[in-house]
């Protein structure tokens, strides 16, 4: 099985780097995938899944087998916008495709990992697999807005809650376990306007808001890591202010703040840390997210996504460490993600394990001239595919 399957991952090397480029060329920001979710539709009947469907908030749904164990893996179709162009030395919609790699954004982060969940898909059913899993190959959206919301969704709403997940984000194939949570927040300052030429009348809130910046620049110094996912962050992504005129005292001025959890670290933690740095004269709250998706579906919730890992020893980690050395005659990296996946969701709030494996490299996730190797293509298509076999077989 093992032999055929990277027989076929082989054959289907072109396919899957097609695939990956012709996702490129059609750009699809959150919130703006219904073109791509159309294109990839047609993709995936094609390919021979069993079931091919869309639900209400917008993600792609397709299944192989029926069996009574759910297998779901999972890629995120949305992207992060260009950036500076000047800094791309190609076309970033382009999906150029040379011998070795496939150019453009989206390419690592993360739809390289897409391309090769549907080639992966393809191998099984020409393989007819009648195996002990349903497996879903879940495209969902609005990722790199919310993270994990599109989980909320299929467990909550469509009563998709799996055994087991993989996470396609990009691992440079190694098989990771964890990754630390994160939250977004807002602290607040109150002022008193005053006429600019007379400050002394007012109580100026940008300068209560800038001994709050740098108390949290302190803050973060101080955090405590983790053996296994390091130490939380805190990074001010945005300030802004409020004034009756740009001739006054500013009356308002509001940080945004990026909070990243490790293990052990809670929303009502960070609150308070934030809350007591800041003193009383802030007002610290969670910041929602209620975006409509490009079906017109909404479903709110706090930028709140749990902090997440599973013991190395885990049945699913020891089945993708086992499948990668039954594929590529090595060990894996057992390691964990920088950034944050849907897994927040997924084992972070609801506990389904979870493992990722992907093709690129997470250090090109966002980052102009993304570009990812032919070979994780065919390699992750391999190893999604060999995956189910090898885990029924891991107690």
């Amino acid at each position: 099985m093992t032999q055929e399957i990277l027989q076929l991952a082989k054959e289907y090397r072109r396919y899957t780097a097609e695939t990956l480029s012709s996702m490129i060329k059609i750009p699809s920001l959150s919130g703006e995938e219904g073109p791509l979710v159309e294109h990839l539709t047609t993709i995936c009947e094609t390919a021979g899944f069993d079931e091919v469907r869309v639900d209400g908030l917008g993600n792609l749904l397709c299944r192989i087998g029926t069996g009574s164990t759910v297998l779901a893996i999972d890629g995120h179709i949305d992207t992060v916008d260009t950036g500076d162009l000047e800094q791309w030395e190609k076309d970033p919609f382009s999906g150029e495709i040379d011998d070795t790699y496939v150019y453009g954004r989206g390419s690592v982060d993360q739809e390289g990992g897409v391309a090769a969940m549907i080639t992966a898909g393809r191998i099984l059913h020409e393989l007819s697999y009648n195996g002990g899993f349903t497996i879903w190959f879940t495209f969902t959206i609005m990722e790199e807005d919310a993270d994990g919301l599109c989980w909320l969704w299929l467990i909550e709403r469509e009563g998709i809650k799996p055994d087991f997940v993989v996470i396609t984000e990009p691992t440079n194939l190694g098989v990771y376990r964890g990754h630390r949570g994160r939250m977004e927040l807002d602290v607040s300052f109150r002022g008193v306007s005053a006429h600019g030429s007379a400050p002394e009348r007012g109580d100026n809130a940008i300068y209560k808001a800038s001994r709050g910046a740098l108390a949290l620049e302190k803050l973060n110094e101080e955090l405590r890591p983790d053996p296994f996912l390091g130490k939380g962050t805190i990074v001010i992504s945005r300030v802004t202010s409020s004034a009756p005129s740009l001739c006054a005292v500013a009356d308002g001025a509001e940080l945004h703040v990026d909070r990243r959890l490790t293990w052990g670290e809670t929303k009502e933690i960070a609150v308070q840390q934030i809350q007591e740095v800041c003193g009383p004269d802030a007002k610290v709250s969670v910041t929602m997210y209620d975006r409509v998706s490009y079906t017109g579906a909404q479903y709110p919730q706090e930028a709140y996504f749990p902090t997440w890992k599973i013991p190395e020893e885990h049945r699913l980690v020891r089945a993708g460490a086992r499948t990668f050395r039954e594929l590529f005659y090595a060990d894996p990296v057992v390691d964990k993600w920088t950034f944050s996946t849907n897994a927040v969701s997924i084992c972070g709030k609801y506990e389904i394990p979870t493992i990722g494996f992907g093709p690129g490299n997470e250090v090109q996730a966002h980052a102009p001239n993304e570009h990812t190797p032919i070979d994780h293509l065919e390699k992750a298509s391999a190893f999604y595919a060999l995956l189910p076999f090898i885990l029924e077989d891991t107690e």
